[in-house]
């Protein structure tokens, strides 16, 4: 890629949010003390032309804070993985511009990308295919991605910030088929609380540049983790991944026993969730 000349992007709808994310992270990694390592994050956004401030707004550094925290909340997960399967198998559906690759490569391990067509081709452009990662064209829902993962030295699916936008029938279908499709191997995903989904689909959530979060149809509740066991016999073990202990009074003090108090937990905008599949 030509550095001194920015690619132009244009995306709508859910897949635009990934510009929204991409921001906010390259945001938490320029800070002085980052809660976040992400200098590829960095490099990308400076390669992207797009209205980040005029569409965003300014950086809040109290969303990119916790969007970065999110972020580690799943290279936490991803390195634990490979820790155990050094040349296993990423799959990551709907990641975006994500840049977790870099962040997490161990110099082994096998990532994929798993894309709608428009985002598919952004990612292509601006963060082409390597030996061992490449990005397939293909709606998460449309099963033609599975036979594409080698299962072999072992599989972790992540779904990050995409869940959400998907009917409660939907989710539950993506997360059997991962359960049935690869036996052993792990999901990480995050979802947002039913208040939080319930305020996207009434259009509550816009910034004063006139910017409205797509709808969340999906919601779930922190008390509601055990119903993820019901997708599929074969998920043997759900939990939260707790955030990193942050900066600040809230993500420094508050957010990491708030999980842990009922009426509290779900307060929060997000959490991440990791469940493991029993072998065949």
């Amino acid at each position: 890629m030509d550095h001194g000349m920015k690619q132009a992007v244009t995306l709508t709808g859910v897949p635009e949010t990934l510009l929204w994310n991409l921001y906010h992270r390259a945001f938490a990694a320029r800070q002085p003390d980052p809660v976040l390592q992400d200098p590829k994050a960095v490099e990308l956004v400076g390669t992207v032309d797009y209205p980040f401030a005029e569409t965003f707004g300014p950086p809040s550094p109290f969303l990119a804070q916790g969007q970065a925290l999110r972020v580690r909340t799943f290279d936490s997960v991803v390195r634990d993985f490979l820790a155990e399967h050094p040349t296993g198998t990423v799959v990551a559906l709907g990641e975006g511009l994500e840049t977790q690759f870099w962040r997490v490569d161990n110099g082994r391990m096998r990532w994929i990308a798993v894309e709608l067509p428009e985002t598919a081709a952004v990612r292509r452009r601006l963060l082409p295919d390597g030996d061992r990662r490449r990005t397939l064209a293909c709606s998460v829902l449309d099963r033609a991605w599975l036979a594409e993962v080698d299962t072999a030295d072992g599989v972790l699916v992540t779904v990050q910030g995409l869940l959400m936008y998907l009917r409660p029938p939907e989710v539950r279908e993506l997360i059997a088929t991962c359960a049935e499709r690869f036996a052993g191997g792990s999901l990480v995903f995050d979802a947002v609380p039913r208040w939080f989904s319930a305020a996207t689909v009434n259009g509550a959530m816009r910034n004063a540049q006139g910017y409205a979060t797509p709808p969340m149809p999906w919601g779930m509740n922190a008390g509601e983790l055990h119903k993820v066991y019901s997708a599929h016999p074969r998920i043997r073990d759900v939990r939260e991944v707790p955030l990193p202990r942050g900066q600040g009074v809230y993500f420094g003090a508050v957010a990491p026993v708030g999980r842990l108090i009922p009426g509290v937990r779900n307060l929060r905008p997000t959490m991440t969730v990791l469940a493991r599949f029993a072998e065949r």
